[in-house]
């Protein structure tokens, strides 16, 4: 991949903040878009802007067929088996709630095994549909939690703080041997590794169109033909009917009678084009220089005198594009909030906090960390700049 050209492609990372260069390293939380994800919004809301389905206009047709060729694209990507199985939802945390709230409605067993790594998306919902939430540390902590009472295991698969990627395959094969279910967590894997979901033999999967290169307010929901077609809907309104009476309402098919209302029709191609991009620049040349960078960050942050990172059981080759640690000096910690507010004075941007995973920041006993997290757009250059301003900062304090 030729870098310098890839980083023309996001004109946001040459502006600048506070007078310096933009160091962008919180795309956990959010991806920059490229330029041909931006134009694909504006060319549609200008040339081709009505609402799909069932028109019988021009517009409208060309609106409907660019929104399933989304949904051919989202197929492909993710190797479903056909576009019945793709469902376009607001993002991985409507996706979950879809499956939790479509699931209690069914479902005589009231409990979901989770990882203590989970996000708050993935603990949330389960309990507002009356889920007990077991979490699990490991392995063997998680075969002694499934029960004759589990209903679902619902896991990340890699964690939005410490990088780490759940050992999916063994989770998925011990809770299948038992005949039970598992959603998958992918907001956080989709970005940055090629994710199949036939090959993983995953249920349910869901990811955010904002994280993988596209725009906010769209994502995806895979569900195996099978049991999708178990599940009830989730909302109603139009699209997801069949028929309509006052006294009976029968349901659409799929994937269509879990996409109430007027779908993000501007948002799916936005997100095709964004997954269209990431396919030319290839997903193991973006797996393999991401992880390159990250160790490089791993290395280069350990010459940071008083600085800590996290990870379960220290594991810092299983690190998927994602850094948390905290600054000490001579043992006395440096609030993350004061660490990440200098940073951004400098014109680098990470996160802080405890990154919507509360439990897990319980489990670490910390309230919080800084978060670095790395694109391929992202260079070792930035990096240095990271560990020269936490170097900085230690000196202030």
């Amino acid at each position: 991949m030729d870098y310098k050209k890839i980083r023309e492609d996001f004109p946001i990372l040459s502006r600048e903040v506070y007078g310096k260069p933009l160091v962008y390293l919180d795309n956990a939380a959010t991806t920059q878009k490229p330029r041909c994800v931006v134009d694909a919004i504006s060319d549609e809301y200008y040339n081709a802007n009505a609402n799909v389905h069932r028109g019988v206009h021009f517009l409208s047709q060309q609106a409907t067929s660019m929104h399933e060729a989304a949904r051919k694209t989202v197929c492909t990507f993710v190797g479903a088996s056909n576009t019945n199985e793709i469902v376009f939802t607001r993002g991985t945390t409507e996706s979950i709630n879809l499956l939790a709230s479509s699931l209690s409605k069914i479902s005589n067993k009231n409990e979901v095994v989770v990882s203590v790594m989970e996000h708050h998306s993935n603990i949330v919902p389960w309990q507002l549909n009356g889920f007990k939430v077991k979490p699990f540390v490991d392995l063997n902590d998680f075969e002694s939690l499934i029960s004759d009472k589990t209903a679902i295991v619902s896991v990340a698969h890699v964690s939005n703080v410490l990088g780490i990627q759940n050992p999916i395959k063994d989770i998925i094969r011990i809770a299948h041997e038992r005949g039970i279910p598992v959603m998958l967590d992918a907001a956080q894997s989709v970005p940055h590794m090629k994710v199949d979901v036939k090959e993983l033999d995953c249920d349910f999967l869901a990811f955010s169109g904002h994280k993988v290169y596209g725009p906010t307010g769209i994502g995806v929901f895979y569900g195996k033909e099978a049991l999708l077609d178990k599940l009830p809907p989730y909302q109603g309104g139009g699209e997801m009917i069949d028929h309509v009476s006052f006294s009976k309402t029968t349901f659409n098919a799929l994937p269509y009678k879990f996409e109430a209302g007027t779908p993000d029709y501007i948002g799916s191609h936005a997100l095709a084009v964004a997954l269209d991009y990431i396919s030319s620049l290839g997903m193991s040349s973006i797996s393999d220089y991401e992880s390159q960078l990250t160790q490089y960050a791993i290395q280069q942050l350990q010459s940071v005198e008083g600085l800590k990172t996290y990870g379960l059981g220290n594991n810092v080759e299983n690190r998927c594009s994602v850094v948390s640690f905290n600054l000490f000096n001579e043992g006395t910690l440096i609030h993350h909030l004061d660490v990440g507010t200098l940073l951004d004075r400098l014109g680098i941007a990470v996160r802080t906090g405890h990154h919507c995973a509360e439990p897990l920041m319980h489990y670490l006993n910390i309230e919080g960390t800084v978060r670095a997290s790395f694109s391929f757009y992202n260079t070792t250059d930035e990096v240095d700049m990271l560990v020269a301003g936490l170097q900085r900062i230690r000196k202030m304090f």
